[in-house]
């Protein structure tokens, strides 16, 4: 059962739909201020409260203290439906582009990046201050999902604006739209992996409302003396901090360049490394590192500390911690492989060097927990291959390293190959050494390495590609369809066959990633999910406990604080660790079977409880 909530001019819309799309009772229209209040009531009956936007309602209802354990939201699905290769034939998806394909993620109320947008001087025609096509930007490497401080939504379409109508005044009907959505999931070829994926889809989009919400807890003191040690002082605004002031004096001297030099202008910078004759061609750390001159380890000693102080430095600490909480903007499904992102404050990107700030609260504790190769075993239950699964199966109850577990196959002679053979089967690597290993491993596993093969096969074909569930990969659009074309007309010359061959390869590798970083952000949003409703039924802390400094509902429950690719991190009562960690260990289990049923695959974790974030990692 769905209710379906909506502004309406005289208030907020409740109407009641079937799982079938239904109508299931008369519409309501109540006073906005009692909407807690319903959902409250309403939660023991198993309602599915369906939205726009999740970021639209859940912020307000967690403000008020209620936890909604089930929603649907409608942008989200409506994003995986129009594209999936199993509901292409459905009317959703044939259907011509309306204003639900416009619809852009709305960043939570309340903070910078919604603050930003309702900038005074701010008007409707001004530019983005970040870009969603980056957002989704395919990506070819681990670790590089988009996540700088422009990332994100154009124009607030909050709270405060109508919900029903759009940044450019389309008015949307979130009852219409869920029926269409439930219309398409019945025509599907797989209605069972579109409703599994958009089920953990917006149980995602909960359980980031709710880390924001709470916020990852962050020492300021600590923060401070972490900047003061390396940096100096807190300096004056338009000034730099001490030790960047002295490096700046050193990088000048060492290549004899006027006090008036700025090491922060790059071109400025090169052009006067080039008169001293350093050879640099870049600012790149590893070009640096091959050149031997005394303005190189000044240099490299900014570039570190001068990251550190734009990208975590005071204003970050102001700005994004102001209150002993770090609250995180993620982009549920913000990649176009289903990874999240995040409009600001690099929750993507946490440094080693801060990470000491992040400390739980007085009688908490920390509950930190990874897979371990996840995208490898990914991998092996897609292609149902069994005895690259069995060679990181646990044995006599331990962990079992999948590298070391291939290297034990005989495939390969020691775990770099492996490794580095692996990220080349999964990421498209040509040479080196994992083009040496490759051609061992398709022999040791040939069901794996064909799958990510045909994988990159249909992807140089212009082909789209899906994941487990059923997120499909984007076509290539209209250039590389006119690079293609253009290497087969008759007056074609060598550059532009080749530019054509290499625009192929790209996008192979592409595809080749995409089934398996698509699929392994799948089994990451289902151990979201089922550590989100364990954690929930564990309750309430014994009365003696000490309550956390997160707001209600959380102040007594264990809770999620952070999500990064294949890790969480739990707030727990130190009391509750133990239990903690083993609804965790039982979610990734229980994600495994979600998708993959009984294949024989294990997906072990990584867990450390501590309270310093900075121990729970290595």
């Amino acid at each position: 059962m769905h209710t379906v909530i909506s502004r309406e001019p005289s208030g907020t819309g409740l109407r009641p739909v079937s799982d079938s799309g239904a109508p299931a009772g008369e519409p309501r229209v109540i006073d906005p201020a009692g909407l807690a209040d319903e959902v409250s009531t309403d939660e023991s009956s198993q309602v599915r409260w369906t939205w726009d936007d999740t970021n639209n309602w859940y912020p307000a209802l967690l403000a008020e203290g209620v936890r909604v354990d089930r929603a649907h939201d409608l942008r989200l699905a409506h994003a995986v439906l129009r594209t999936s290769v199993l509901s292409a034939r459905t009317a959703l998806a044939e259907a011509g582009p309306g204003a639900w394909d416009r619809l852009v993620p709305v960043p939570p109320p309340g903070g910078p990046t919604a603050a930003a947008l309702l900038r005074p001087d701010r008007h409707p025609g001004a530019e983005p201050l970040f870009d969603l096509g980056e957002i989704a930007a395919p990506t070819t490497r681990s670790g590089t999902d988009r996540n700088s401080r422009r990332e994100g939504d154009e124009r607030p379409s909050g709270p405060d604006a109508p919900s029903g109508r759009q940044g450019n005044g389309e008015t949307l009907d979130p009852a219409a739209e869920l029926a269409a959505q439930l219309a398409a999931l019945k025509d599907s070829t797989e209605p069972g992996r579109l409703r599994l994926l958009l089920a953990a889809e917006s149980a995602g989009a909960l359980a980031a409302a709710e880390m924001h919400h709470a916020g990852l807890p962050w020492r300021g003191d600590i923060h401070d003396e972490i900047l003061t040690e390396a940096l100096g002082p807190r300096p004056r605004p338009g000034l730099r901090p001490a030790k960047l002031e002295a490096l700046a004096h050193r990088i000048r001297e060492a290549i004899d360049a006027p006090p008036t030099l700025n090491p922060d202008s790059h071109p400025d910078l090169l052009r006067a490394m080039e008169y001293a004759g350093v050879g640099a061609r870049s600012l790149r750390k590893w070009e640096l590192e091959k050149l031997d001159h005394p303005v190189i380890a000044p240099l490299l000693e900014y570039k570190g500390l001068y990251r550190l102080y734009t990208a975590n430095g005071w204003n970050w600490l102001d700005t994004w911690a102001p209150d002993g909480r770090f609250r995180m903007e993620y982009v549920v499904g913000g990649v176009v492989t289903g990874r999240w992102a995040s409009t600001g404050g690099g929750a993507l990107s946490l440094p080693h060097n801060v990470r000491r700030a992040v400390t739980a609260d007085p009688g908490w504790t920390f509950v930190v927990a990874d897979a371990a190769q996840l995208e490898p075993r990914v991998l092996a239950a897609l292609a149902r291959d069994e005895r690259m699964a069995a060679a990181g199966r646990s044995k006599d109850g331990a962990n079992t390293d999948m590298y070391a577990g291939i290297v034990a196959t005989g495939a390969v002679e020691s775990r770099e190959h492996a490794k580095v053979g692996m990220l080349g089967a999964m990421y498209g690597g040509t040479t080196g050494v994992s083009a040496q290993v490759l051609p061992r491993l398709a022999r040791a596993f040939p069901q794996a390495i064909d799958l990510v093969e045909r994988a990159a096969r249909a992807g140089e074909r212009g082909e789209r590609v899906t994941t487990r569930l059923g997120r499909s990969s984007p076509l290539p659009g209209d250039s590389w369809a006119a690079v293609q074309g253009s290497a087969f007309d008759e007056d074609a010359g060598a550059d532009a066959q080749s530019r054509a061959r290499s625009q192929t390869r790209s996008w192979g590798r592409f595809t080749r990633n995409f089934v398996v970083q698509g699929t392994a952000a799948e089994w990451a949003l289902c151990w979201i999910a089922s550590i989100r409703r364990r954690l929930w039924a564990m309750g309430e802390a014994s009365a003696g406990a000490t309550p956390g400094l997160a707001p209600v509902p959380f102040d007594r429950r264990p809770h999620l604080v952070f999500f990064l690719h294949d890790e969480v991190v739990v707030h727990a009562p130190a009391a509750l660790a133990e239990e903690v960690t083993r609804e965790v260990r039982a979610a990734a289990e229980e994600a495994g079977r979600l998708l993959f049923g009984d294949f024989p695959v294990d997906f072990p974790l990584s867990v450390a409880v501590t309270e310093s974030y900075a121990d729970g990692k290595g």
